[in-house]
């Protein structure tokens, strides 16, 4: 089929989804016959009179309803009317936090299907999944955590792993067992901003460290610790947020051999570890008896999963780590445990991992063609970037024009501890966006960079 066309009514709603919508209602009239090719989305486009990304949204969200599927060099085609599986609500669909560094979503139906298969096995144990459990994983959810930890050089015993909800309140909980109001925390001189707010909460003073390309400086830390006598050290050390820096081998060695000296503990955010491909290895390899590591999901898999695999320092580390998170959150969701645990065992987490690697470099590269000429450090395998505005160009007025875009922008002040804040952005590059809108947000920020009539 080629000359269908839908019918798109003045009633206020977006016109992706009202293109989404008629491709649902025509498939389940029959107008559409389940195989039937969609028009092409750039003829489709022309017919209506609207921008190509405006149809490629609409095919997108009718892919993610499961109306189509799509095929390279063929086409879109209709999928069979949906009676016997619940429908998308699109209330839920929609919703995005665009001031979040958000992985690529996946698009491929057969990925799709076996991260839905997860869950239906998972249901199968709904009623069960729905009691209070424990506060830290049980054995079978531990020993996958393990087994995920392992794809970075770890292998601690399971007394000291523990399943948390999530990297923010993991953070919080443990400075809560080796912190009081007052005391001073390091971190990078730019750094994660849940970091800040949970030291703002907490009344911790957080003191940024100098930094050069391969990270924080050994010996600027070894001169804090003198001065300040810290409590801990927080890093985001592999695909830092939001810079993308990792810190090379020889240098995490330099730094864990100052910590080691001063036994000062060390808050490791792997939050983006297990994306790269080849990583160097986490601290908690080189200073494991002082190092909290967090092996966030949220980057990786998905953060509605709202879990984290965290090793302490030891069995009494994790003990007190228990406590401090049964006070505070009772438990992870049981839930989600068991739909990461089924993804790690029948393989669905490395596909999705494998996914967000590869597609986040595609779209690094789709940065490279559009900003051309533009100040911006970037990782193959990262979805953000870091972009030094030119002079005269201000980070507010910029967020102001990109508004309504889906690209998600932070300023430097969210990210800033020392010094003051500079024209710096972090550009997230992936979210509900797709390629082909991506590209058109980013030449349209290109553009406005380049537009010298705004800038002061």
């Amino acid at each position: 089929m080629t000359k269908w066309l839908p019918v798109l009514k003045p009633d206020g709603k977006p016109r992706y989804l009202q293109i989404a919508d008629a491709i649902e209602t025509a498939i389940k009239s029959g107008e559409i016959a389940t195989g039937e090719r969609l028009p092409p989305q750039r003829k489709l486009a022309e017919r209506l009179g609207i921008d190509f990304t405006t149809v490629s949204r609409a095919y997108t969200e009718a892919h993610a309803r499961r109306l189509v599927e799509s095929h390279v060099g063929r086409g879109t085609f209709a999928n069979a009317p949906a009676h016997t599986r619940h429908e998308i609500d699109p209330r839920r669909a929609r919703d995005e936090d665009l001031s979040m560094n958000m992985p690529p979503e996946p698009q491929d139906p057969d990925l799709l299907e076996r991260m839905q298969e997860g869950l239906r096995t998972v249901s199968a144990n709904l009623i069960s999944l729905l009691r209070y459990q424990s506060t830290t994983g049980g054995v079978q959810d531990k020993t996958a955590a393990s087994s995920w930890l392992s794809k970075r050089g770890m292998v601690p015993s399971l007394e000291r792993i523990a399943i948390t909800p999530g990297a923010h309140a993991t953070i919080t909980a443990i400075l809560s067992t080796m912190t009081r109001q007052g005391d001073v925390v390091l971190c990078e001189g730019v750094t994660y901003p849940g970091l800040r707010a949970i030291a703002a909460r907490m009344g911790l003073q957080l003191i940024g460290l100098p930094m050069d390309g391969s990270g924080v400086l050994p010996d600027a830390l070894d001169a804090a610790i003198h001065l300040y006598q810290p409590k801990a050290l927080y890093l985001n050390p592999t695909v830092q947020n939001p810079t993308t820096l990792t810190i090379p081998q020889a240098r995490r060695m330099e730094i864990a051999e100052v910590l080691i000296r001063h036994r000062l503990p060390l808050i490791e955010d792997d939050a983006y570890g297990f994306i790269p491909a080849v990583a160097p290895a986490p601290f908690a390899t080189l200073a494991p008896n002082l190092t909290w590591h967090i092996g966030g999901l949220a980057k990786c898999l998905g953060a509605g999963l709202r879990l984290a695999y965290t090793v302490a320092p030891n069995a009494r580390a994790a003990y007190s780590l228990a406590q401090a998170l049964r006070a505070t959150n009772v438990m992870p969701s049981p839930i989600c445990m068991a739909l990461a645990t089924r993804w790690i065992e029948d393989g669905t987490a490395d596909a999705i991992r494998h996914f967000v690697r590869t597609e986040s470099a595609a779209r690094q590269k789709i940065v490279a063609d559009t900003l051309v000429g533009h100040d911006f450090r970037g990782e193959p395998e990262a979805f953000n970037i870091w972009l030094k505005l030119p002079i005269g160009a201000s980070r507010a007025e910029l967020m102001g024009r990109m508004a309504g875009r889906h690209v998600g922008l932070m300023p430097s002040d969210a990210f800033t501890v020392l010094g003051t804040p500079d024209e710096h952005v972090r550009v997230c590059l992936g979210g509900i966006i797709q390629r082909e809108e991506l590209r058109a947000g980013l030449l349209f920020m290109a553009n406005s960079l380049s537009d010298a009539g705004w800038m002061g």
